[in-house]
């Protein structure tokens, strides 16, 4: 029984990778270091990015704490202008952020 549930599996991979389709590549221009972060601010995980009508970029981001990552402490949404500048973090140390995994504007 086991030995037929591997055949099976292995069968499903092969078949799939035999007749899979390449993903299409995706055209972009890469801006190294776009977004400007106040002194003694970074980025840590990166869960959710939204953009605005204005162009504002809102980053949630779980990474600026030296401790244990959790809670409030870890989690912030900053914006940043069209050009990349920080323009503020909303909502500090708010406790919900804890529980966020995503943004959309």
């Amino acid at each position: 029984m086991k030995s037929a549930l591997l055949v099976i599996v292995l069968t499903v991979f092969l078949a799939a990778a035999a007749f899979g389709q390449s993903a299409p590549e995706i055209a972009f221009d890469s801006t190294p270091d776009f977004f400007k972060l106040p002194d003694g601010m970074y980025f840590g995980e990166v869960s959710g990015i939204a953009v605005n009508s204005k162009k504002h970029v809102f980053v949630l981001s779980r990474g600026n704490t030296s401790g244990p990552a959790y809670g409030a402490a870890a989690t912030q949404l900053l914006e940043f202008d069209a050009g990349g500048k920080f323009v503020r973090e909303i909502g500090k140390n708010l406790y919900a952020w804890s529980f966020a995994h995503a943004v959309r504007e």
